[in-house]
């Protein structure tokens, strides 16, 4: 039989466990009551706040110690992150250089905080968190793997380069020049000043066609021809007209062919080849099909005609009107060369954030 009084019920429990670890004890009746005085419960609390302000005061430089190593590693990590130099022999590429500045800044990070923690003999602190970053690391892979696939495409994109910063692209179904490819996605500027973003991953799986990889590029349009002309002339005509049209390069030659046969007429498709890095494509195209058309109104080159005309014929059927020569009546010219207000509005983009392409490599 127990008996007494203690200041807590945790000191009953142990009094009571020690008397059934005794030899030979059967059965304990624990009579032990826990006092209710406000002297006996506060003075064995501020006996203990006592105590761990002492236990403070011994641990204190430890603590100091302990901070001041994570204080080192702080700034050693941003020193060595700066270090751009380093990593750039490292590697060529500067997106790699800046990741391996990263990882550099979190090992020393990481090992900093882990002697800071076996100084303060903290191991089960550094299991707990250990087991606790296992398991969350495990929820943000299945919660962020969209952002970890396109930080990885982005990786791959910069080290392939298909394509450089000022390109007109074409991905999936998004056309416009490339701005900066960035961690996360790739920015195009379209035509009509708008901006699009596109996902890395969707960038480096999907169809990339890049305009101008090559100065040269290639044109076509059709022009529908009357099913009765001279198709012949018709085709001399249309690239006589092209070799009018500034921009027009004479190699390879501008050609006109005959591809398909509508209801109504033949449908002529015109192409001509020009310089892109001094000449504008849409301005040339546009050029080139004004010229093309006039010069065939000029040679009455007949149209079709979507309508049917009945005609009477007289003494004997009437005479197909014979085509009139062309008058040579120079048309006013449009500029062809390269539109740079486009440009202008890229190069602003450009200026608003960092790129990760790496100018200095050749492309893929």
């Amino acid at each position: 039989m127990l008996s007494g009084e203690v200041s807590g019920q945790a000191l009953r429990e142990q009094a009571g466990r020690l008397a059934r670890n005794v030899k030979g004890v059967a059965e304990v009746e624990n009579r032990i009551e826990v006092a209710q005085d406000l002297e006996s419960r506060v003075t064995p609390a501020l006996r203990r706040l006592h105590e761990a302000w002492l236990g403070f005061i011994r641990l204190l430089p430890v603590l100091l110690v302990a901070l001041a190593i994570m204080a080192a590693a702080v700034l050693l990590g941003r020193w060595l992150a700066r270090r751009q130099g380093l990593y750039r022999h490292l590697a060529a590429n500067a997106f790699l250089a800046h990741l391996l500045a990263q990882v550099a800044q979190g090992i020393v990070l990481i090992g900093g905080a882990a002697l800071a923690m076996l100084l303060l003999d903290a191991s089960g602190l550094v299991n707990t968190l250990l087991g606790a970053a296992g398991i969350l690391g495990l929820a943000l892979g299945f919660a962020l793997r969209d952002t970890v696939e396109n930080y990885i495409a982005s990786i791959l994109l910069s080290l392939r380069r298909p394509f450089d910063a000022e390109d007109y692209v074409r991905i999936e179904k998004h056309e416009g020049f490339v701005v900066r490819l960035t961690s996360r996605a790739t920015v195009l500027l379209t035509l009509d000043g708008n901006q699009v973003r596109i996902p890395n991953a969707t960038v480096f799986k999907g169809l990339i066609v890049n305009f101008t990889a090559h100065p040269q590029r290639r044109f076509t349009f059709q022009v529908g021809i009357a099913p009765d002309e001279q198709l012949s002339r018709a085709q001399q005509v249309a690239t006589d007209a092209l070799a009018e049209v500034d921009g027009v390069l004479t190699d390879p030659p501008p050609a006109a062919l005959y591809q398909d046969v509508p209801d109504v007429g033949v449908s002529l498709t015109v192409a001509g080849w020009m310089d892109q890095s001094t000449h504008d494509f849409l301005r040339v195209r546009s050029e080139a099909i004004r010229v093309v058309v006039t010069r065939m109104t000029e040679a009455n080159v007949a149209a079709p005609e979507a309508t049917i005309r009945v005609r009477r014929a007289q003494d004997g059927g009437t005479k197909r009107q014979e085509p009139k020569p062309a008058t040579g009546t120079s048309a006013p010219e449009f500029p062809t060369s390269r539109d740079r207000s486009i440009e202008r509005v890229v190069e602003q983009e450009r200026s608003r954030g960092t790129d990760l392409l790496d100018s200095s490599k050749p492309p893929e």
